[in-house]
């Protein structure tokens, strides 16, 4: 059996594509960003939604004509090439491979710190198990979490908006430079990549023609709307400097305000929103794994799917025990800037193949693709160098493992 069952639609969709956005971002990316852009955080986060509501509208229109599991591994092989979709696949694997670590490592941070790599393990094992019952199982226990995490994040806004908050803090100073924009809205893009799981869950969604469109704008705008919130609200209370250099930036937000009691629900807010962004990372991590294993390009064992639940299982045990390893020895901030690199590159082959849409084919209007793929361009090179770097030799020992693998 290798085929899976259709069992979301939309709020199942929207739902998961949620819990994979929210709290990434807050609670890993903005303070980096912050120390990148300053003053101007709020125009590279406007930035990077320009540049993700491109990639959602190219996402969804060819999500919705190809709706099988893989995402933009599908989309470029078919309208690219193999390679391009293969370079696609890789790219994904690797940079969510990364992702999935940061958020293990963040559940860790927050629940015991000085056991971070222990219960980061953990929380991997259990979500693994969790995915291995079902993807309605998940849905279920994304939608939990994502009802948690809105209401702590709404308790941290109303806090911060009503005492301590100065307008001048959002305004924009002479620390703003267009290099530091672009670099915090690449580093920013990391917590909006989530709408790419909607997508790669195509293979599993009732009606995709109709669900998909609809589910990837409507978990892309929630989110926006909930990122300015949030974004505005710390940067008014602490302002860019002390933003930049927060380890909890809503924690010391909360304290900020006056609300020092806020902190421990703050903490389990956290701890939700990376276990929630976890869960949905590896159910697209995995069902990426499971399409390129069923086209022989990772082992065929990796596609088989469980006669009772329907799920890629061997696929999701075996990213399930990579992201353990990973988790156990990496370091968060380093992971977002790498993870990154390697989802800005997919996504813009998957601006390059709606771009090769017909109007038959219900293709975006071309600015669209155009736009997202020289803004995944440009946000993909303007990272940390370490980034780049350590982004460029992975996908290049990718190419290479595929030239060989060709070959022989």
């Amino acid at each position: 059996m290798t085929e899976l069952r259709r069992q979301l639609g939309v709020s199942d969709a929207v739902t998961i594509g949620l819990g994979s956005m929210i709290g990434a971002g807050i609670f890993a990316a903005l303070a980096p960003a912050a120390g990148a852009a300053g003053s101007g955080l709020l125009v590279g986060l406007a930035v990077a939604a320009v540049v993700a509501y491109c990639n959602a509208t190219s996402s969804a229109r060819l999500a919705a004509r190809y709706p099988a599991s893989g995402g933009t591994y599908v989309y470029g092989r078919e309208r690219l090439g193999e390679f391009w979709g293969y370079l696609a696949g890789w790219s994904f694997v690797v940079g969510k491979t990364a992702s999935c670590a940061a958020m293990a490592l963040t559940v860790g941070a927050y629940v015991w710190p000085s056991h971070a790599h222990a219960i980061a393990v953990a929380a991997v094992v259990v979500l693994t198990a969790v995915n291995y019952g079902g993807i309605q199982k998940s849905a279920w226990l994304t939608r939990a979490i994502v009802a948690v995490v809105l209401a702590v994040l709404a308790a941290v806004v109303v806090t911060s908006f009503a005492s301590g908050f100065a307008v001048g803090q959002l305004s924009l100073g002479s620390d703003v430079s267009p290099f530091g924009v672009l670099q915090a809205a690449g580093l920013l893009f990391f917590a909006f990549a989530g709408y790419a799981r909607i997508a790669t869950l195509g293979e599993e969604v009732r009606d995709p023609a109709r669900t998909i469109p609809r589910a990837i704008p409507i978990a892309l705008v929630i989110t926006l709307v909930v990122y300015a919130l949030v974004a505005a609200a710390t940067l008014g209370v602490l302002g860019p400097q002390q933003l930049a250099q927060a380890t909890a930036p809503l924690s010391e937000a909360a304290r900020a305000a006056g609300a020092s009691w806020l902190e421990p629900v703050v903490r389990i807010g956290a701890a939700c929103a990376a276990l929630g962004s976890l869960l949905a990372l590896i159910l697209g991590v995995s069902r990426t794994t499971f399409a390129m294993a069923r086209d022989r390009h990772l082992p065929p064992a990796l596609s088989a799917v469980h006669p009772r639940f329907g799920v890629p299982h061997r696929a999701e045990v075996a990213v399930g025990v990579i992201v353990a390893v990973v988790a156990a020895v990496a370091d968060v901030r380093s992971a977002i800037g790498f993870s990154s690199f390697g989802v800005l590159l997919y996504y813009a082959i998957a601006n390059a193949s709606a771009w090769t849409l017909t109007r038959a084919e219900n293709r975006p209007p071309r600015a669209i693709p155009a736009i997202g793929l020289a803004g995944c361009l440009i946000l993909a090179f303007t990272l940390p160098w370490t980034s780049v770097a350590s982004g460029a030799v992975v996908v290049a020992a990718g190419a290479a493992m595929y030239a060989f693998t060709r070959r022989t």
